[in-house]
């Protein structure tokens, strides 16, 4: 697993549309998973996970990415999973970090 954590100076909305333009745009085999939009008190929290091909480890990688902002900005919180085909432990982290390559890009 691999994960990457950000402070951005976005909205929930713009930082959601970065990651989405990011994740779908930068792989023909990326997808949306699953999505969900709440809120906790003055908090919105927008959930996506994302799956892609991993050419290099031959399987799918998934992403989860979650986003909180209270207004001003929003914290961006990824992790992935599932780039690796050993049985009992990680051989190669190589398509779950390139994954995450996708949002560090587009997050600056």
């Amino acid at each position: 697993m691999a994960k990457f954590e950000k402070t951005v100076p976005l909205s929930l909305r713009e930082t959601v549309r970065r990651v989405e333009d990011a994740v779908l745009g930068g792989s023909m085999t990326a997808s949306l998973e699953e999505s969900s939009d709440f809120s906790v008190g003055n908090a919105r929290v927008a959930v996506r996970v994302y799956e892609r091909y991993s050419a290099f480890g031959g399987n799918r990688v998934s992403m989860s990415v979650t986003m909180a902002s209270d207004g001003g900005s929003t914290k961006v919180v990824a992790c992935t999973a599932g780039g690796s085909q050993a049985m009992f432990f990680k051989l190669n982290t190589v398509g779950e970090e390139s994954f995450l390559d996708t949002l560090r890009d587009a997050l600056g």
